[in-house]
This record gives C-alpha cells, sequence and structure tokens, in this order.
C-alpha cells in the first residue's frame, strides 16, 4: 500500500508578490536585451528600455537595470517567505 503523501497548505501568493515578479522580469530581460543589442547588434526585444538609458550611458543603465531588477525580484521574494512564515 501507498500512504498518503502530506499535502503541503497553499498559501494564495499575494498580489505583491506578482508585481515584483513582473517588475524583476522586464527589468532583467530588458537590461539583459540592451545589453545584447549595444555589444551583438542584436534587434531589442523589448525596445521601450531603451528610453529610460541616457545617451552615452547605454550600458551603464543596462546593467543597472539588470542589478535593480535581481534586487526587487529578491525583495519580493522576501516579503512572500516572510508573510508565510
Amino acid at each position: 500500500m501507498t500512504s498518503p503523501s502530506p499535502k503541503s497548505p497553499k498559501s494564495p501568493k499575494s498580489p505583491l508578490a506578482g508585481v515584483t515578479g513582473a517588475i524583476c522580469f522586464v527589468l532583467v530581460v530588458g537590461g539583459a536585451s540592451g545589453l545584447l543589442h549595444e555589444w551583438l547588434g542584436w534587434i531589442h526585444f523589448m525596445g521601450f528600455v531603451r528610453f529610460l538609458a541616457p545617451d552615452g550611458y547605454e550600458i551603464y543603465s543596462y546593467i543597472v537595470m539588470i542589478a535593480l531588477g535581481l534586487a526587487v525580484g529578491a525583495a519580493g521574494d522576501a516579503l512572500t517567505r516572510r508573510g508565510r512564515a
């Protein structure tokens, strides 16, 4: 016989977790897309992020976008974990 698997209680996902996840995705993917465009000349996947980068500082801006996206994602994950505990 197989024993029934214990079901973990599913806590509903916070709306804040969804928002921070979306912001994290946009910043990280947009920044990486911008770097690829600057370095390799590839097409912009998320072209609207070029309006966030000042002229002459594109590479630095895209690196900051990636770092900020990772920080927002980590903060959202920490808030979600703190809410479950």
